[in-house]
């Protein structure tokens, strides 16, 4: 045991593939210069990456990220707080600070040249970081520092520099400036924020990891001072984007949910969804229908269906578009023989579509009862199966026989005395409202 531990312990171990420390300096420092080329290099870049972002184009915001080289300062951040080099800290700060001006002035100046102003997605994928961004931002800095402290660099810096997105949010933050939408201006400037800290935070556990040499003798006093400000940072940086990953989660969640519904309410007895839309952050569903027009009792049910899969109902809008018997009335009276017969043949493909949709609901009437029965059993284990069909009943009034509407008739198939009254009334109303109809019959069927 004590020798396979061992050998783990080797294959995982960052210290025999380790760079001389002398040479890992060397390329800290060299990296966190923006003078001459590297000051060429990151305008070039910044001018690549805003046109990827103004045409919405990723493969040229890759490239840009590619040759960015904004990740030098950032290393040297971290490296010189994990050897506490306060005087690299500060050329690497400094620096920093003169990249992020330069970068902001170049893509403020391109966005205020340039014709196109729309906001596609890619500009707004980068004014709405989260958590998951910090967790990018750190794992990313986490290679970035053990390609640069190896031996065996390999390609990991340019994925490093692709999955960190460095240069995007500065870029976005230009487009916010030269436009004057300060919201698109702080979110990217808050995302940059957060990929700065982390990679910075990551490059200073991996150089503490591997001990490499402090440059500098610090009182103890001192480095309590600079563990609380780093902390105190990562913290003020990392709470927020753990509240907004909290509402992308919930925002996630109730898509989904107002997707499913709107699956279940495309067709309503003769109306067809023409059009809906979903606003996550303010939970609102918006739907239009066309057809022979909507009742209250059509309404009703439909908002069922939504409180079934948690849709407020209060924030669902349901509007009448198209109305096929406001046409039918008043055709003649306003349209042209041309136009009437294009009605006719609209409203002749509308009924064959509803003839289809009716011919195809009492196909799968049989495989109804499959579901219904996989979706109560984990409820109610007890159940052995479930019929699903679809019934008219018959009544006398007035010595004459009635008929009523079509009527859901579901039949449970379970064991003499399994369930309770109780329990029978429950499945009574979770019936109602599954299959959206309140005149639905359950009858349980005990067997032996």
């Amino acid at each position: 045991m004590e020798k396979q531990v061992e050998k783990l312990v080797r294959i995982f171990n960052l210290r025999s593939e380790l760079e001389n420390y002398e040479t890992i300096h060397a390329e800290i420092e060299k990296g966190i210069q923006f003078r001459g080329t590297n000051l060429w290099i990151l305008m070039f870049a910044i001018v690549v990456a805003s046109v990827g972002l103004n045409m919405n184009s990723t493969a040229v915001i890759i490239g840009a990220m590619l040759i960015s080289p904004l990740m030098g300062p950032i290393n040297g951040m971290g490296y010189s707080l994990a050897t506490y080099d306060f005087y690299l800290f500060r050329r690497s700060v400094k620096n920093l600070i003169y990249a992020v001006g330069v970068s902001l002035l170049t893509s403020a100046l391109y966005f205020f040249i340039s014709p196109i102003n729309e906001a596609h997605s890619e500009l707004l994928a980068r004014t709405s970081p989260s958590i998951y961004d910090v967790l990018i931002a750190f794992f990313g800095g986490l290679a970035g520092i053990v390609a640069i402290s190896s031996k065996l660099k390999g390609n990991v810096i340019p994925g490093v520099a692709i999955a960190t997105a460095l240069m995007p949010p500065i870029c976005t933050a230009g487009y916010g400036l030269a436009t004057l939408q300060f919201n698109f201006f702080f979110g990217a400037l808050y995302l940059f924020a957060i990929n700065t800290v982390f990679i910075a935070f990551a490059s200073l556990v991996v150089c503490q990891y591997l001990k490499l040499p402090i440059r500098n003798i610090v009182d103890p006093n001192r480095k309590k001072q600079v563990n609380r400000a780093l902390t105190a940072i990562i913290l003020v940086t990392a709470v927020p984007s753990i509240y907004f990953g909290y509402q992308l989660v919930q925002n996630e969640n109730f898509n989904q949910n107002a997707e499913h519904f709107i699956n279940q309410v495309s067709v309503v007895e003769g109306n067809y969804l023409q059009k809906s839309s979903i606003n996550p952050s303010n939970k609102n569903v918006e739907l239009v229908y066309s057809g022979y027009g909507l009742t209250e009792r059509h309404i009703d049910s439909i908002k069922q269906v939504a409180l079934f899969n948690k849709v407020d109902t209060a924030k669902l809008k349901i509007n009448q578009g198209f109305k096929a018997s406001f046409v039918q009335e008043n055709a003649r009276r306003y349209q042209s023989e041309t136009e009437i017969l294009n009605n006719r043949l609209n409203a002749t493909t509308f009924a064959l579509k509803q003839s289809e949709n009716r011919i195809d609901s009492i196909r799968n009437i049989p495989a109804f009862g499959e579901k219904l029965l996989a979706e109560i059993k984990p409820l109610y284990p007890q159940i052995r199966g479930c019929s699903y069909t679809e019934t008219f009943s018959y009544y006398t009034q007035n010595d004459s026989i009635v008929r009523s509407n079509r009527a859901p008739l579901v039949i449970f198939s379970l064991p003499r005395n399994a369930l309770r009254t109780a329990d029978k009334n429950k499945i009574e109303e979770w019936l109602k409202k599954r299959l959206g109809k309140q005149d639905v019959i359950p009858y349980f069927e005990e067997i032996r």
